[in-house]
């Protein structure tokens, strides 16, 4: 069966004082919980929701250490219904029926509801998600759902659309420091029978390197506390810089290669180049690098981005993207990284069109919904030896035979030719703009000349 006392019972208490720091010092009240206040701040719907004691069924969606499995503990402290807890990874459709049959007692005779909490709801799959459907519909089971993953992606449908899913920002670096404030002064739950002295110079450096992941921080602080308590009986306990470095060793950089973070990072990285601002771009690249991002991928992006919004304005970017892909390819990180950011900072900084992305998702969108264009007779291959037998090719007309490399000739019928490739104003396109321009007069004057020509037989 479910743990349905695993957050507020008493018996617990012992168990509860040999938890991490971490753990006990999990908010017990709604006053109590540091960050987000965008749904939860005063007024706001989950706070609401709470207050009124009139909870629906919810999904807490965000990354680790943000205070999902807090703010069930606090549900479970508030809430006048009946509190079960499962985790996912552990948990069976057994263990949900069970529940669910109690559930439907309680509300037939004592009138009180009944929320379930599973963490980690994405590690459930279809079959033990859908056992859920109906008696969240009707009410019967109020849910609430934790998980790192889009729930969007993760949950299935019909069990999002029974739930009101609230995103769980990472803590700011303020939110940090007050709950390092508080667990060094908690002498309940916290380390404040320890005297210890940390600045505020150091808090905000644990602040800074856990990255918004509350676990993270004080587990640092604990460490870097409980080593030298061991040693400094009755002595004050200085958790200075060097401490909290060895305590917290390497910044934690938040990253799922096949998540939310992967597309998140690597659209802000396109769109920075995009949008021309070379140090935003140079700052994502990194994020994706130090998150062990293949590089493969990050090339790709950057040589899809040279092609779209630089095109022919800066015909060198996609060159020296296609260069970045190979290189990358060819000597790996972390030299790789060079050949990337060499790339996608030219990218930024060049003049930008996608006129020739237009140009193919309007043709190729025309291929797609009209009807095909046969090939014009003059212009269908005559390499093989019945082709000039059925007149195809011999009308045409090799244009470096004739003035300025050029002759008009029709290469699409005039009956469905469409204007697709439009030259901007910016850099090199402004030059083909220009020469298009030519091109179109010298066609002109051509048809005025075989006109002028037909008046006069």
């Amino acid at each position: 069966m479910a743990n349905k006392t695993l957050f507020s019972s008493s018996e617990k208490a012992n168990i509860d004082s040999a938890a991490p720091l971490a753990v006990r010092m999990r908010p017990r009240s709604l006053d109590e919980f540091v960050g987000q206040s965008h749904f939860l701040g005063q007024g706001k719907l989950l706070r609401r929701m709470l207050e009124a004691d009139r909870l629906s069924s919810l999904i807490f969606y965000g990354p680790p250490g943000v205070g999902k499995t807090s703010l069930a503990a606090v549900i479970a402290n508030y809430t006048k219904a009946e509190f079960y807890y499962l985790s996912a990874p552990a948990a069976s459709v057994k263990d949900i029926r069970e529940i669910i049959v109690s559930a439907r007692d309680r509300l037939s005779v004592k009138g009180r509801r009944t929320v379930l909490f599973i963490n980690e709801i994405h590690r459930f799959n279809r079959a033990q998600q859908d056992v859920l459907l109906d008696d969240v519909e009707s009410g019967v089971l109020i849910f609430i759902g934790a998980t790192t993953e889009n729930p969007f992606f993760a949950v299935n449908s019909p069990l999002i659309s029974r739930s009101t899913v609230f995103y769980f920002e990472p803590l700011t670096q303020d939110d940090i420091f007050q709950l390092l404030n508080i667990a060094i002064a908690d002498r309940e739950r916290g380390l404040g029978k320890f005297d210890i002295e940390a600045d505020e110079k150091v808090l905000n450096f644990v602040a800074t390197m856990c990255d918004g992941d509350a676990r993270r921080a004080l587990t640092a602080l604990e460490v870097g506390v409980l080593s030298q308590a061991s040693q400094q009986a009755d002595k004050k306990i200085k958790f200075d810089l060097e401490v909290a470095k060895d305590s917290i060793q390497q910044k934690a950089i938040a990253y799922d290669g096949s998540g939310d973070t992967h597309y998140d990072l690597a659209s802000a990285l396109q769109k920075s180049m995009r949008g021309s601002d070379p140090d935003a771009t140079v700052y994502w690249l990194a994020r994706l690098i130090a998150g062990g991002e293949d590089t493969r991928f990050i090339a790709r992006r950057i040589a899809v981005c040279a092609a779209e919004d630089v095109g022919n304005a800066d015909p060198m970017a996609t060159v020296l993207a296609a260069a970045a892909v190979q290189i990358s390819e060819f000597v790996g990180l972390p030299e790789a990284q060079l050949a990337l950011a060499q790339a996608a900072i030219y990218v930024a900084c060049a003049p930008k069109s996608n006129a020739s992305s237009s140009a193919i998702w309007q043709a190729v969108g025309d291929v797609k919904s009209q009807r095909t264009i046969p090939v014009p007779k003059h212009l269908k291959d005559n390499h093989y030896w019945s082709a000039k037998k059925a007149g195809f090719g011999t009308d045409y007309k090799y244009p470096h035979n004739f003035k300025e490399g050029f002759i008009p000739q029709e290469y699409l019928p005039a009956s469905v030719r469409k204007k697709y490739y439009e030259p901007k104003e910016f850099g090199c396109e402004k030059n083909i703009k220009r020469y298009l321009q030519k091109l179109e007069t010298l066609i002109q004057n051509s048809k005025s000349v075989k006109k002028s020509g037909a008046k006069e037989r």
